[in-house]
């Protein structure tokens, strides 16, 4: 990373990442999108001044969502794009350590958002910019989204409510969970089924709910989310570090559990995440063999993700120049990562953690 005010707690370089998965695939309209979503984030005057602004941009929303989808209709991930510039403005929101986001405006929120969401016109949330562009979202959505399509976003939106209520609540007690508890309910706050529904809709993909909701894709889906979650964690380590308690995510709970330092934690969380990498990467293989055309698209768009992630992690100023470090973002602020070529665990089979353990049993042989 570029040379900060501050050290990171973690130590001057993130440690290697196992990720055999096309890397850098970017949607060709990318610097279109991010025109087009920014003339509109002004248009509603999302930002209420120039350095909150610079904050907002520094999201890089547009790159994220120009490597999580890669390829497609452009007007979907236009609105995608603009859905992400909004939900990271409400992420800042919860994650700002102010008093006001108690667990229970997080949650009142979450319940007036998501009923927004599936009635437009419940007018349930107070007037002012971020409501004018959410009307508009929410409006378009409907208009893009099939029936189906709109209850897979609702669903992917309440995942991501949930799981930042569940993270309020914690802090909230200043208690660290268990890392059970956190593998089964943290990654939530990704938000994954969120992103992966406008993967599908940019795309034209749309699977039977039988297959959508299979027992071996759910457990893709929710792998996929766990490792984007674990990196997350290690990308936005230094931007929460000054919170306290300290910021739930992976290598607290680790740090928390072990009790050691969140640098003698990281080799921890990566040993997790690669171990379910391999398992991710397994599984898929196991679902491509035999998938129809639409399958293989959906399971593409999830290896998307999860490198697509890295990419955009790589380069986002919102990561590599936090907020409690720098007055404003450096756009030339990159992380200098670099990409193992094995997993950092010989051991591959389940971890002793029951909240994961359903997955290694739908592998074959």
């Amino acid at each position: 990373m570029t040379e900060s005010p501050r050290p990171s707690l973690l130590g001057p370089l993130l440690p290697p990442f196992y990720c055999p998965l096309p890397r850098d695939l970017v949607h060709p309209e990318a610097k279109q999108v991010e025109a087009r979503a920014v003339e509109w984030l002004d248009a509603f005057g999302l930002y209420p001044d120039p350095v909150e602004r610079a904050w907002g941009l520094a999201t890089h929303s547009a790159d994220f969502s120009c490597r999580i989808v890669p390829d497609g209709n452009v007007e979907a991930v236009l609105l995608f794009t603009q859905w992400n510039y909004w939900a990271n403005a409400v992420d800042d929101w919860q994650d700002s350590g102010s008093e006001e986001v108690s667990t229970a405006a997080v949650i009142e929120h979450g319940a007036r958002l998501l009923r927004t969401i599936e009635d437009p016109g419940a007018s349930v949330l107070p007037a002012g910019a971020m409501t004018a562009a959410l009307t508009d979202l929410v409006g378009r959505t409907h208009a893009m989204l099939s029936p189906h399509e709109l209850r897979r976003f609702v669903e992917g939106t309440r995942d991501w409510l949930l799981g930042a209520a569940w993270r309020a609540a914690r802090a909230e007690a200043r208690t660290m969970p268990g890392l059970n508890d956190f593998v089964a309910m943290g990654p939530l706050a990704n938000g994954t089924r969120f992103s992966l529904t406008w993967s599908d809709v940019a795309r034209g993909v749309r699977l039977p709910a039988d297959v959508l909701y299979s027992p071996a894709l759910t457990a893709l889906t929710d792998a996929a989310g766990l490792i984007v979650s674990a990196d997350n964690d290690l990308f936005s380590y230094d931007k929460d570090d000054h919170l306290e308690p300290r910021e739930v995510n992976l290598v607290n709970v680790l740090a928390h559990q072990e009790d050691c330092s969140p640098a003698e934690a990281v080799p921890l969380a990566v040993a997790l995440r690669d171990r379910v990498m391999v398992l991710f990467l397994r599984l898929r293989a196991q679902l491509e063999d035999g998938a129809d055309e639409e399958l293989r698209s959906h399971l593409a768009a999830l290896g998307h993700y999860v490198a697509g992630s890295i990419g955009w992690q790589t380069r986002a100023p919102r990561y590599a120049s936090p907020r409690n470090r720098y007055e404003l973002p450096r756009e030339d602020a990159v992380f200098a990562i670099r990409l193992a070529d094995a997993p950092s665990v010989t051991g591959t089979g389940a971890p002793d953690l029951p909240a994961l353990a359903s997955w290694w049993r739908l592998v074959r042989g």
